[in-house]
């Protein structure tokens, strides 16, 4: 197939049906109509083959988390998506790889509304570029940088099943692993394969949460953006990070525990919130059907500790991912 052949693959199977797109995919730039009123919001991220996907991922599945992970940046700031552009670098022109890639991509484009308008393709190791726009109200987008001393941390759904999954994929390590039930395997290869940003809930948290980011590269290091950014510390109780159902079939003890703080790939919101807004943010997020723990407080300080149930801190060997670390 030639580049072009690809694009017009491309697409024919992930239609526009958006009305603030005027020209999308087939001309040297996209004509958007971007609301009154509304600040845009623009995020973008690499997937490397090797680095962020094993080789070989079905590519189904990796055309979903690439915009999954994007959408969850916009997530973490309270915003409404809206259009996305997709840059595909491919060892070779391969249409079945594509097509597949796409029903994927569009597959969770079309749960969001978000309409494909333009990319690029070309040749070299598989590397896959995405960048989403959305809005939010003038003013209204959550950031890093509000988090107060005396606020509480909270984080939605559960943390750790990103790398579990990643565990399993990478066949099995341990004993533990291959003895666990099949289903446990099953859900946490799910979550890190299919991710689902929490979009209704970051929009929900905005007017409640004081700072908000999303959990992709580790609980602990991502909350490390947030105070750094706010100029605080956290203290993070480790008896209160949500667990799975299947992390729990996994892992256990120390070995859980770590993959819980530091383990990324969870797409999941951190945040802090005055503790009288409490019951307000509890309440916003059962009305989605979306679960939250309290996990910790926002102190004086500097950096974010992780506290054992009888306050002494716990130091783990990984705090997050880290690229060129």
């Amino acid at each position: 197939m030639t580049e072009f052949d690809l694009i017009e693959l491309i697409r024919a199977r992930c239609p526009s049906g958006r009305r603030d797109v005027r020209l999308g995919i087939g001309d040297d730039c996209a004509i958007l109509a971007p609301p009154a009123r509304e600040d845009l919001l623009v995020t973008t991220d690499t997937l490397v083959e090797g680095v962020h996907f094993l080789a070989g991922s079905d590519p189904v599945a990796l055309g979903w988390k690439a915009l999954a992970v994007n959408l969850s940046d916009l997530a973490a700031m309270g915003a409404m998506p809206a259009w996305t552009l997709l840059s595909l670098t491919l060892p070779r022109a391969d249409a079945a790889f594509v097509a597949g890639f796409i029903d994927g991509f569009c597959a969770l484009a079309a749960q969001h509304e978000v309409a494909l308008v333009g990319g690029d393709t070309t040749s070299g190791p598989l590397a896959i570029g995405v960048v989403v726009h959305g809005f939010a109200p003038a003013g209204t987008a959550l950031r890093r940088d509000g988090a107060k001393i005396g606020d509480r941390v909270f984080v939605t759904g559960t943390v750790g099943d990103g790398l579990a999954g990643l565990r399993c994929l990478q066949a099995g390590e341990g004993a533990t692993l291959a003895e666990a039930p099949a289903w446990a395997r099953a859900a946490v290869t799910e979550r890190i394969e299919r991710p689902r940003p929490q979009l209704a809930a970051g929009r929900a948290l905005r007017g409640l949460a004081t700072a908000c980011i999303d959990t992709s590269d580790g609980l602990l290091a991502d909350l490390g953006h947030i105070a750094r950014r706010s100029g605080v510390g956290m203290e993070i109780r480790a008896e209160a990070l949500p667990t799975s159902s299947a992390v729990a079939a996994l892992f256990e003890g120390e070995e859980r525990l770590a993959i819980q703080a530091g383990g990324g790939d969870d797409y999941q919101l951190a945040f802090t919130a005055p503790t009288l807004r409490e019951t307000e943010v509890r309440q916003a997020l059962a009305a989605l059907d979306c679960p939250v723990s309290c996990i910790g407080s926002v102190v004086e300080g500097e950096s974010v500790r992780l506290l054992a149930g009888d306050g002494s801190e716990i130091v783990p060997e990984h705090r997050g991912w880290e690229h060129f670390a």
